[in-house]
């Protein structure tokens, strides 16, 4: 439990460096120094933010009081007091921080070494005294186990601790590492002997779906299990907690909607381009595993979620299911380490033959960005798979991720876009050329080659999360890329019109209002045209629009397709068209309560319809973004290939085997 604090000291500290919160003291607290990635900034910069808001709040409703103070349960090294006293907040508050005894005797004697620390505290040399390691006129640091209630109490009696004036509790990651009936009895404590008192409780929560198994695993592997998650797995179940422990009012909001909510949009801007980033997946659902809670009594609740810049609705209830959908993994696939990989395509270039490209996932025992193609092919019922790698130096697969794959024949097919890095500048088109093969069996050699484009071409390809969809227009086949991103705009809202096959840029007219940008969207055929659903919009915020780009006498039209109920905003899905009916799998939504499954729209009648995918014959947890699928009509299942991403610090999870979803119950049922 210690190293989680000293590990979480020096992310702060990486957070601060890059510019994510403003806060000298995190370098001089931390001990040693490393660069975190940008998906842990942002996880430590919401975390930060949250506690400030919290704290800002209490000091604001209490300024006028004679006498306030703050307890802040195991303390670690954060840096709380020197950023408030060097901000002149702490004119009538005493900060009371508690940790470990050897953790609190650490950060004393780095008080004490450190001028710029000791100076700001004025040592009034209090130590010694009971459980006190360092003791200022305003900061009283402590040596006491949080799980001895009894000795705690004693000691901040001691140190001076007053249940008479109003005292804000802060617990940043704490009490789920203590049994709950000690943590509980904590929370109860502080309800009972403080009349005018503020809690703030920033932790984990939904430890058991597909993102929380593995959080779960992480810190069963550090030896300091989340204990509080059973019985508390969601916010609900937190805020019942404080309302039946003597709190009198208790918000809680998961970090997506504190976010969405509680930040203001152009903070939210800065925040969003401080650092190259392309991981929004990992993102979003780490905010949907970790709440701020703000409990309070006798005092004015000490936070208010809805702030005046607040646009977006914060998140509704659960969602709908009307069914389920069975999951199975797909016999004689297991154990190929190829086939575990996200960020990559996978395209059926004939009956039974399915190629995959690029991504990032597991080649020669290590994680890198995948260079070698696989070739599934089905024969006697049965799926197989080999690895096809590229001979030809000069003519090898440029390891690009987000990218499309269309199959313009049985022997060519055309990669666009895609992306090394997050900086890159995007990547261009390539043929994929396979030999003319008869039989059932797919290529074993695949040739790329580099497109050479013509200027106006150019932009097509410069993106990556877009999608590319095969169109008609008067008899003549053409490629429909739209949206995505670049590394110059976080979001596209542009479409190109590419003439088959020799790639010339066509002007097309397209009438109608145009959808707003988006990445990480669905595109597929239908009837002439292409419906576009769901996606990643400006401000990193899910959408929920399904668009239909149809075919006229003189060109194209744009139009809405309403859906009853309305489709929940999602990204980083997969689609596919049915007799009639769009099917959206899997991907990433706010709604923290349950995970996108499959979603049934209905194009005739706009309805919608969401299920749940049964995933109780699998034995690892199945995540369902950044994958690919595959329709296959005749069996009316789907084939899902890859999937997964970086879970924050948790470490890395591919799902390891494809898997099939049979969807004969519900496109036959409605």
């Amino acid at each position: 439990v210690q190293g989680t604090g000293a590990s979480s000291a020096v992310s702060k500290c990486s957070t601060a460096a890059r510019g994510y919160i403003q806060d000298r003291f995190l370098r001089l607290l931390a001990g040693r120094r490393r660069r975190r990635a940008p998906l842990i900034h942002r996880g430590y910069y919401i975390r930060a933010r949250a506690v400030d808001h919290c704290v800002q709040d209490f000091l604001l409703k209490t300024q006028t009081l004679p006498r306030t103070q703050i307890l802040s349960l195991g303390a670690g090294f954060d840096s709380l007091y020197f950023r408030l006293k060097d901000m002149g907040l702490l004119h009538h508050t005493v900060v009371y921080e508690v940790d470990f005894p050897n953790v609190a005797c650490q950060k004393a004697a780095l008080i004490k070494g450190v001028k710029e620390l000791s100076a700001l505290v004025g040592d009034t040399g209090g130590e010694g005294l009971g459980a006190i390691t360092f003791s200022g006129d305003d900061y009283k640091l402590l040596g006491v186990d949080l799980s001895e209630l009894s000795e705690l109490e004693r000691a901040l009696e001691e140190a001076g601790l007053s249940n008479e004036i109003p005292t804000l509790f802060i617990a940043e990651v704490v009490l789920t590492y203590m049994e709950n009936t000690r943590s509980d009895a904590l929370i109860q404590w502080a309800a009972e002997h403080f009349p005018q008192a503020c809690f703030l409780l920033y932790e984990q929560v939904h430890p058991e779906d597909p993102f929380g198994r593995v959080m779960q695993q992480h810190f069963r592997q550090l030896s300091t299990a989340l204990r509080s998650l059973a019985q508390y797995p969601d916010c609900q179940a937190q805020q019942r907690r404080f309302l039946g422990k003597g709190w009198t009012e208790c918000s809680v909001m998961d970090m997506n909607e504190f976010f969405t909510c509680c930040i203001p949009e152009d903070e939210q801007q800065r925040v969003q381009t401080l650092e190259p980033f392309d991981e929004y997946e990992e993102w979003h659902l780490k905010c949907s595993h970790y709440f701020v809670l703000a409990a309070s009594k006798g005092m004015e609740p000490s936070w208010t979620p809805l702030s005046p810049s607040m646009t977006v609705p914060c998140h509704a209830g659960p969602v709908g299911m009307v069914g389920s959908v069975p999951a199975a993994v797909c016999a004689r696939l297991s154990g190929i380490p190829g086939l575990r990989r996200y960020g990559h395509h996978s395209v059926l270039i004939k009956p039974n033959v399915i190629l995959t490209t690029g991504g990032f996932g597991e080649e020669d025992g290590q994680h890198c960005r995948v260079r070698n193609f696989h070739v599934l092919s089905k024969h006697a019922g049965h799926w197989e798979a080999v690895c096809v790698t590229q001979n030809v130096p000069d003519k090898r697969w440029d390891e690009r991720l987000y990218h499309t794959v269309s199959c313009l024949s049985d022997t060519l097919a055309l990669v666009v876009g895609g992306r090394t890095s997050p900086s890159s500048t995007g990547l261009g088109m390539l043929w994929l050329k396979f030999p003319k093969t008869s039989g059932t069996s797919g290529p074993d050699d695949v040739a790329v080659e580099r497109v050479s484009l013509q200027p106006a071409a150019e932009a097509a390809a410069l993106r990556w999360r877009h999608s590319t969809t095969e169109i008609t227009f008067k008899g003549e086949q053409y490629l429909f890329v739209y949206g995505g991103r670049s590394a110059l705009e976080p979001v596209l809202g542009d479409w190109h019109f590419l003439h088959a096959p020799e790639l010339c840029c066509t002007a097309i007219a397209v009438e109608g209002p145009a959808p707003e940008s988006r990445h990480s969207h669905s595109a597929c055929s239908w009837e002439g045209g292409v419906l576009i659903a769901g996606g990643l919009g400006a401000a990193e915020q899910p959408l929920g629009s399904v668009f239909l780009l149809r075919e006229l006498e003189r060109g194209f039209q744009w139009q809405t397709i309403e859906t009853h109920p309305p489709l929940v905003p999602r990204y980083s899905h997969t689609a596919h068209v049915h007799g009639g009916k769009l099917l959206l799998v899997g991907g990433v939504w706010f709604h923290a309560s349950s995970v996108p499954g499959v979603t049934v729209i209905d194009l005739m009648t706009g309805l919608c319809l969401n299920y749940v995918i049964n995933v109780e014959h699998l034995e690892w947890p199945l995540m369902l973004h950044n994958h690919s699928s595959v329709f296959l009509p005749n069996e009316k299942e789907l084939l899902v290939i890859g999937g997964g991403g970086n879970c924050f610090s948790f470490g890395t999870h591919l799902n390891p085997e494809p898997v099939l979803l049979s969807l004969s119950s519900i496109l036959t049922s409605h």
